[in-house]
């Protein structure tokens, strides 16, 4: 095909239509979603100082997206992240921007959904809306919004930025998604007022691909934040919802979610997060989570984590103080374990699936030495257990 032929195929393919309701499943039918996060950050979601530990350099990040496309993984998200942890591997202290990490990505994959992080306070939403879209158009309807309102002080002080109060907070961001929502969605220019924006003759083209919005995507801890997410995302991250729990109290939990947001008048999908470390064997598995996450942690970084958090040495009890940088090492960091062998890893996701979560975000210590397997033997265990479609 020459470059005319392609090219026309190009435009042609923007101009089709694209339903909210595919972009919200990610264009696949598979049961239980499943993303690779944090692939753009280094050290990955691990605090650990294996020399093996993920870098995120550029190369590495583009052929696990290809991997993971020719794999049908759902989805890649990335956090939003401008200052690393300190410590003696500066715990994401290399990252990629999130927003040009995916367009780039978009381009070299064809059928991912790939996620933009983007922190509210910092970027203002005329901008952002128009960079999404951007992304948008490269992957030809395959992008997604993920906000984070912010939390962060350190990083807020690098943009000169003062940090709202919780409650403040998120009121600004109602009108940030408010206004991005208007350049995605209105044909003609408009005005804003509000609290925080007054906006005027906004015009906005061209818009998100096929006649519907990038699907959005946030994780809100406190009942505040929690509300907001129901109230304007399509999905949800919860981390409450892990499988050390029985599929009862997951149901519980998910369900209490899905009824939330139906008191408001929308349906949301529910998502969490983990770490996997699947091996042939469970005493291999379990042998590398303790080495590399444990015994090789990087508790100058981990600490740094819980003083970000308000929580140090001289304002909490010492056996308190050491439980909490153990859990933040286990936990804080990648989200639940699965650890064992590919029926292991299967068996839960499974159980999650049956609870009614809708997807989950997964991260490995490094992520193209250790996802060849889980694509091998966990994926085809899922499409067995009615969790993940044939490919």
């Amino acid at each position: 095909m020459d470059a005319g032929s392609l090219s026309s195929v190009r435009t042609e393919g923007l101009k089709r239509a694209v339903a909210q309701t595919d972009r919200v499943a990610m264009n696949t039918d598979n049961a239980l979603k499943i993303g690779l996060f944090g692939a753009n950050c280094s050290s990955g979601r691990a605090a650990t100082k294996v020399p093996e530990r993920w870098s995120a350099h550029w190369g590495e990040c583009l052929e696990l997206a290809r991997m993971a496309d020719q794999a049908r993984i759902d989805f890649l998200l990335p956090i939003g992240r401008w200052k690393g942890y300190g410590g003696e591997t500066d715990l994401q202290g290399e990252t990629l921007e999130t927003l040009t990490w995916a367009t780039g990505l978009l381009g070299a994959t064809e059928r991912i959904t790939i996620f933009g992080t983007v922190h509210a306070p910092l970027f203002h939403p005329l901008i952002a809306a128009k960079q999404c879209v951007t992304a948008d158009q490269v992957g030809g309807g395959r992008f997604g919004l993920n906000i984070v309102c912010g939390w962060n002080e350190g990083e807020f002080e690098m943009f000169g930025a003062q940090q709202r109060d919780h409650e403040s907070r998120y009121a600004y961001a109602q009108e940030w998604v408010d206004i991005v929502k208007l350049a995605w969605t209105k044909q003609e220019d408009f005005d804003y007022r509000g609290n925080f924006f007054d906006l005027h003759g906004v015009r906005a083209y061209p818009k998100p691909v096929g006649g519907s919005r990038p699907v959005i995507m946030n994780a809100g801890g406190s009942p505040v934040g929690q509300a907001f997410a129901l109230r304007n995302c399509d999905a949800f991250f919860t981390a409450t919802a892990s499988s050390r729990l029985s599929i009862e109290e997951n149901t519980r939990t998910i369900r209490g979610i899905k009824d939330a947001a139906s008191a408001m008048g929308r349906e949301t999908e529910v998502f969490t997060v983990g770490q996997v470390i699947c091996r042939t064997s469970k005493a291999e598995a379990q042998d590398y989570y303790q080495h590399a996450i444990v015994d090789e942690a990087d508790w100058d970084a981990i600490d740094s984590m819980l003083a970000n958090r308000g929580m140090t040495p001289q304002n909490t009890p010492a056996d308190e103080f050491r439980e909490k940088r153990i859990a933040c090492a286990r936990l804080g960091v990648g989200g639940y374990p699965f650890i064992g062998t590919p029926d292991d890893i299967a068996g839960e996701l499974d159980n999650l699936r049956r609870a009614g979560l809708r997807g989950i975000a997964i991260s490995f210590v490094n992520y193209l030495d250790e996802f060849p397997l889980f694509r091998d033997e966990v994926l085809p265990r899922l499409e067995d257990l009615g969790s993940r479609a044939r490919r």
